[in-house]
């Protein structure tokens, strides 16, 4: 998903999962640096770290439901690259680590939907990461179910998480998005109702089928 320009010989350091035995409740540092030799000189090279945030609602009243596949995509980052979600900071649960050279902050806001914007704006201030490295992971009911969409920006849709995330980032909007289709409600059902209901086991399957892709 993510790339950086790699050049032979460079050596990465960036803070190893093992660190963090339990969750932690304190600020902790995310930045990776490369040694470059230069004709015997070492020249200092820093990697841009990304925010990925995943959308959704804590506690298992939410698990599974179709408006929280932006935290199953969180997981799946973290299960994959091996990425530790333990630490408590600014309202949301968050893992460190790289993908290939990329240093990554994993996020999972913890203050509900409408709040999300609550974590992201310090997050990103804090670890002064640019918005063309925030990644917005969501659910989207304009595409059909198990779709995948990159958008390197655009507006929030009438989506309140992200709605609250623009607010929290100055009104800008010039952030990528990894949309996750959930499609429409059908008939005349409530589109809250739709939401927060779980996946059927063929709509449960296309999804499962688009994390596994991403």
């Amino acid at each position: 998903m993510l790339y950086a320009i790699s050049t032979p010989r460079t050596c990465i350091s960036c803070p190893r999962s093992s660190r963090f035995h339990r969750r932690n409740l304190v600020s902790v540092r995310l930045c990776v640096r490369a040694s470059l030799p230069d004709n015997g000189n070492g020249v200092k090279v820093e990697y841009t770290p990304w925010l990925i945030v995943g959308l959704g609602n804590p506690g298992t009243k939410y698990h599974g439901t179709r408006h929280n596949v932006g935290f199953e995509m969180i997981d799946r980052i973290a299960q994959a690259e091996g990425v530790l979600m333990n630490t408590i900071q600014s309202k949301a649960l968050i893992g460190i680590g790289c993908i290939g050279e990329v240093p990554i902050l994993l996020a999972k806001p913890q203050a509900y939907m409408n709040f999300s914007g609550e974590s992201v704006g310090p997050l990103a201030a804090h670890y002064k990461i640019p918005l063309r490295h925030i990644l917005l992971i969501y659910d989207e009911m304009n595409l059909p179910n198990g779709i995948l969409r990159v958008q390197p920006k655009g507006g929030h849709g009438h989506h309140n998480g992200v709605k609250s995330v623009m607010d929290h980032l100055d009104g800008c909007r010039d952030f990528p998005r990894l949309c996750i289709g959930i499609g429409n409600p059908p008939g005349t059902m409530d589109m809250k109702a739709f939401l927060l209901q779980r996946f059927s086991p063929t709509e449960r399957e296309q999804v499962c089928h688009c994390l596994i892709l991403a």
